[in-house]
């Protein structure tokens, strides 16, 4: 019964590597090419294929805060700069004046929620005030830089919103006093979903 079954087992291991060598003989492999086994051909043009260098971030809301924050302050929200600018963001009292905030100083940096709505409520402004330029350009590659609505947010809250706009026009780039580069938050803050 044993010998009976061994060679059953054989019989089906010459059928199968038989079947598997006609089939293999039917797909023909030509470079450049992707062969399918219905023989179907798709030609691919490698060189000239655009992949944009980016890196796929968290989608989290907060988590763009947190690493904006990060970046801007290490996410303290009691530093004041050389250049006079406050909290976990780094806001000027100019654009908290512009979004409707009259506060001290003091009152500002004491607390946190407040500075938190502040960064909600220039995203949202910033928002507005880009979305044609979000609308137009997201998911292309503009002056080498990889475009999504997070990244046009974080350059606008270092930059402001004109110099986004000139950026787009122009190619033109905006440093910072410290040296930093609009182009550089573009960058590294791409890729998040903003629930905004």
């Amino acid at each position: 019964m044993k010998t009976l079954r061994n060679i059953f087992v054989c019989l089906l291991a010459v059928l199968f590597l038989s079947a598997f060598k006609e089939y293999k003989k039917s797909i023909m492999p030509i470079t450049g090419i992707i062969s399918l086994p219905i023989k179907t051909v798709i030609p691919l043009d490698i060189d000239h294929l655009e992949i944009p260098e980016f890196e796929i971030k968290p989608t989290s809301h907060q988590q763009f805060l947190d690493a904006l924050g990060h970046r801007e302050s290490s996410n303290r929200y009691d530093v004041v700069n050389s250049y006079g600018y406050m909290g976990k963001y780094q806001f000027g009292s100019k654009t908290l004046k512009g979004l409707g905030y009259k506060v001290s100083k003091e009152e500002f940096l004491n607390n946190p929620e407040l500075q938190e709505q502040a960064m909600l409520d220039l995203l949202k402004h910033n928002k507005k005030k880009l979305k044609r330029f979000i609308d137009k350009y997201e998911g292309k590659t503009v002056h080498g830089i990889y475009i999504t609505e997070s990244g046009i947010l974080a350059a606008a809250h270092l930059a402001g919103q004109g110099n986004v706009r000139k950026f787009f026009r122009k190619g033109y780039e905006f440093k910072d006093g410290f040296g930093t580069k609009m182009t550089s938050y573009m960058s590294q803050f791409g890729g998040y979903n903003l629930s905004i």
